[in-house]
């Protein structure tokens, strides 16, 4: 095994033997809300929402988009498990406004490897094989911060699986404050119609 999964491992039985009344939580989230968040290692929904186990459905991915995954994980959230408000929370110095599909289509299509990037950008050791599978890919990539939560939030609201009396609110998480900071205009587009 790999120290990392000794690691993992070790602080899971630490957990474990602490667990005590966890094993009861009910599967629906005691807060009643959900967030769709990035899964940027530097983000933790726990500290800067305030969350305890069982308060809250988190649902991360690249970027934190509006996916046709997330909006059936928050569709779930909200019909099978009561959610009523939804958080849509970007953050800033995220990767993914590092790239767009182009430059993740041609990386992928040299090599499989790990990239790289420096100041001139993005570049692939080249050692094959590669696969121009990755040029088929919308990669929900970002170019504007505040305009990238309030497509997501759209996106959501204009979902016919969505009632629109969840309220849906945007905000970007400031990776240098710890603060959410709410980007009003999709909030706007969020809320209850």
């Amino acid at each position: 095994m790999s120290k990392i999964v000794d690691e993992v491992l070790a602080a899971n039985n630490n957990y474990a033997d602490t667990f005590g009344e966890k094993a009861e939580l009910p599967m629906p989230p005691g807060r009643h809300f959900a967030i769709l968040t990035c899964m940027d290692a530097r983000l933790d929904p726990a500290k800067y929402a305030g969350l305890a186990e069982g308060d809250a459905h988190v649902i991360r991915n690249a970027g934190g988009r509006a996916s046709d995954d997330a909006i059936r994980s928050l569709v779930i959230s909200y019909k099978l498990l009561g959610t009523k408000e939804w958080f849509v929370i970007h953050h800033t110095d995220c990767g993914m406004l590092t790239f767009n599909n182009d430059i993740m289509g041609s990386l992928l299509e040299s090599s499989l490897k790990t990239a790289s990037v420096d100041e001139n950008g993005w570049h692939d050791s080249g050692e094959g094989p590669g696969t121009p599978d990755g040029k088929f890919v919308q990669w929900l990539t970002i170019s504007d911060e505040n305009q990238s939560v309030i497509d997501d939030v759209a996106r959501i609201r204009d979902s016919p699986m969505v009632p629109g009396d969840i309220p849906i609110y945007g905000y970007i998480y400031d990776c240098k404050s710890g603060r959410l900071v709410e980007v009003p205009e999709a909030t706007a587009l969020g809320k209850v119609a």
